[in-house]
């Protein structure tokens, strides 16, 4: 689990990968930052998926994201001296998407119960970190290592919800 004190809200401005990084500020929460990058995610979900015309696009954006996760994230942990310093939250964010393209969209009380069920697997995994997320955690110390780790907890969690909607029907 990342441990660490948020840098002040100048860090943020400093360098645009920091700004990318710290997850446009939901980074810098004092609390639960993981948690909090999770819940940007969520709320901007449908900003970004408006933005893009199709499913496919989305996906290919997502991988653009992710490599640009790759290098903003390597950045602010050099400038921050801790490799997955708990600012760091755009690889909670990019993975959650990632997520979220598996559940249904929209304000109906059905598809918020299986956003929820998403949000609360994800941080699960997030925090358990089990294998191969553990391995990315513990021996991969760059920005490809900070945003594996949620790739594995994302995996884990949309396999749940497939099961889930094979166990409840089709959402």
């Amino acid at each position: 689990m990342k441990k660490s004190i948020p840098p002040p809200l100048k860090f943020l401005f400093a360098h645009p990968a920091h700004f990318i990084a710290c997850g446009c500020g939901s980074g810098l929460s004092p609390f639960a930052s993981g948690t909090a990058g999770t819940l940007f995610a969520w709320i901007t979900f449908p900003l970004f998926v408006l933005l893009l015309p199709s499913a496919a696009i989305i996906f290919e954006a997502l991988a653009v994201l992710f490599i640009l996760g790759i290098i903003v994230c390597n950045i602010t942990g050099r400038h921050l001296g801790v490799v997955d310093h708990g600012a760091i939250v755009w690889d909670e964010i990019v993975p959650f998407w990632t997520v979220l393209m598996f559940v249904p969209a929209g304000f109906s009380l059905s598809a918020l119960e299986w956003q929820l069920l998403a949000f609360l697997t994800f941080r699960f995994f997030d925090i358990i970190k089990p294998f191969p997320a553990n391995w990315f955690d513990k021996q991969v110390k760059n920005g490809l290592g900070v945003m594996m780790d949620d790739v594995v907890a994302a995996g884990y969690t949309v396999l749940v919800l497939l099961l889930a909607q094979q166990l409840w029907g089709r959402i």
